[in-house]
């Protein structure tokens, strides 16, 4: 779950900050500093979020899911001042779903890999 979840996160984080750069030049936003600032600040947040998901995903602590998921809606949230984010933020939200079902696969095949 640690890897498929930060995987989405770090390539979230990325596309976030590109929509800003783009949000700020075809006139979606009134500012161009403000998006930029957003945009880039939403960024820095997602890299953090995937510190929290690592260190915090399986019990007895699973809040690092319950942030990366409250980060889904946020950016799905852009979607009211970006309106193509709401399609961009749909699919990492379902992304982060197959992530939060498989990853503990993904997990447990890497763990039996790894010698002792």
């Amino acid at each position: 779950m640690k890897v498929l979840c930060s995987a989405v996160l770090g390539i979230e984080a990325i596309v976030v900050f590109l929509a800003s750069l783009v949000a700020s030049t075809n006139g979606s936003v009134a500012s161009q500093g403000t998006a930029i600032g957003l945009g880039a600040g939403l960024a820095l947040v997602l890299v953090a979020s995937i510190g929290v998901v690592r260190r915090a995903c399986e019990p007895p602590r699973p809040y690092g899911l319950w942030w990366g998921s409250a980060m889904q809606v946020v950016v799905v949230a852009i979607g009211l001042w970006v309106p193509a984010m709401f399609i961009v933020g749909g699919i990492f939200a379902v992304l982060w779903i197959v992530s939060v079902r498989n990853g503990g696969r993904v997990d447990a095949m890497r763990r039996a890999s790894q010698p002792e």
